[in-house]
């Protein structure tokens, strides 16, 4: 296969073949798939196989690949100049939109990646609060930046560890570990390190140890529990923000955060996120205060203008509540196979992001997540890509549905999913 050539061929000038990577296929076996292009729902490999897609590039393309509205979009910005290190008109329409769609967003500052969002959020934070401790959950993931590397150990009370060399252990020192759903393990850590702590950030809806929803009053107690120690409650909606909702998660669930990090959807497609919120807060960001953050392709007008297109694109009336049944038939769907095989597994599900976890009954932590089959997920992802469904190569990542999807992938999808465990039954 030309995949596999390519693949090698990738390993003798980039570290894995691959630049981030998950895309390596490490969790499930084999070669990555090298992909040609993408029209809608679909991808199509070099090898010339078509596939329906559901990781959407991890999230991104709400509107499915190439939607010809954006592409038009892009190659009109394009046109006029790729880039320009000034301020343009479109950068500031788009802080205006989102701050409308974003109630609990004051201000904001575009930025490249999500990693970079989060990085800059905390930094903001910090220096608000004059503090240098922050609460991160076990297996919530915001980016690769030193200080957020860190795993919890054997426990709360454990001293935090790098999870990766190169991250010195006084960085890994300042980063608090907490348990996602378990208001105690936080409560502990204010109640332990409350004056030093300068904030809490979370994924409001985890997406990166799975799909997993927080559980009812689980959020409004940190809301609660912030204000009471005088920290600040930072949202990472890089993958939530417009997947869930216009207003994203925090509108969901009704949750004012301080500050909020954006990314993926807001993109369009190309790499754009933001962090902004309260007008206090980011009135210390240069030039305005003295707290230093910039970049050379921040506001990059391509991305920007395709940002733009895409949230109009999405304020149609229904886009989300087509987003909502097209999820709940995906749900309801695996959940029958599972039943009619007798297949033990979880399908946690919010909006259009869902995750079939194989082996367990119940996910709702990390440590819940880490108890899942990871054999039986690495079977069913390649009896899955045999039938034509292309999903994350991971057994802790969200498959994403896209406006671009029909009923009929879905029920594809499905067969595919029944015809694999109908094979599997049969040893």
């Amino acid at each position: 296969m030309l995949s596999r050539r390519l693949y090698e061929r990738a390993r003798k000038k980039i570290p894995g073949g691959v630049n981030s990577p998950v895309r390596a296929w490490k969790a499930v076996g084999g070669f990555p798939t090298f992909v040609a292009r993408g029209a809608g729902a679909y991808i199509f490999d070099v090898d010339g196989k078509k596939y329906i897609d559901f990781v959407a590039s991890w999230g991104p393309l709400i509107l499915g690949h190439a939607p010809p509205k954006i592409i038009r979009t892009v190659r009109g910005a394009a046109a006029a100049g790729t880039t320009f290190g000034a301020p343009t008109v479109r950068e500031l329409e788009l802080a205006e939109l989102v701050c409308r769609l974003v109630p609990s967003i004051q201000q904001l500052r575009l930025v490249t990646s999500g990693t970079e969002a989060a990085m800059s959020a905390i930094r903001l934070a910090r220096a608000f609060t004059g503090r240098p401790k922050i609460i991160k959950f076990d297996g919530c993931y915001h980016g690769h930046s030193d200080g957020l590397l860190v795993k919890a150990g054997s426990g709360i009370a454990t001293l935090s560890l790098p999870d990766s060399p190169g991250v010195p252990a006084s960085f890994a020192r300042e980063t608090l570990i907490a348990r996602f759903n378990d208001l105690a393990s936080v409560h502990r850590l204010f109640e332990r390190h409350g004056e030093k702590i300068a904030a809490v950030i979370i994924e409001p809806v985890c997406g990166n140890m799975g799909v997993i929803a927080p559980e009812r009053g689980f959020l409004s107690e940190l809301r609660k529990m912030t204000k009471r120690y005088g920290a600040l409650l930072i949202f990472d909606e890089v993958i939530t923000g417009f997947r869930l909702g216009a207003g994203g998660a925090q509108a969901a669930y009704k949750i004012t955060p301080d500050l909020t990090c954006l990314g993926k959807v807001l993109g369009g497609g190309l790499p754009l996120a933001a962090f902004g919120g309260r007008r206090d807060v980011m009135s210390l960001l240069a030039p305005e205060g003295p707290v230093y953050q910039a970049g050379t392709l921040s506001g990059n007008p391509l991305a920007v203008a395709a940002g733009l297109a895409t949230l109009k694109s999405l304020s149609r009336r229904g886009s989300y509540a087509l987003l909502e049944r097209m999820g709940k038939i995906l749900e309801d769907g695996f959940n029958q196979v599972l039943n009619r095989y007798g297949i033990r597994g979880a399908v946690n599900r919010v909006g259009s992001m869902m995750t079939l976890f194989f082996g367990v009954d119940r996910v709702n932590n990390a440590a819940a997540a880490r108890q899942c089959d990871r054999e039986k997920f690495a079977s069913f992802f390649h009896g899955m890509l045999r039938r034509g469904i292309y999903l994350p190569p991971a057994p802790f990542e969200a498959l994403f549905i896209s406006l671009a999807h029909t009923k009929a992938d879905l029920e594809q999808a499905i067969k595919a999913f029944d015809d694999w465990a109908a094979e599997e039954s049969l040893g």
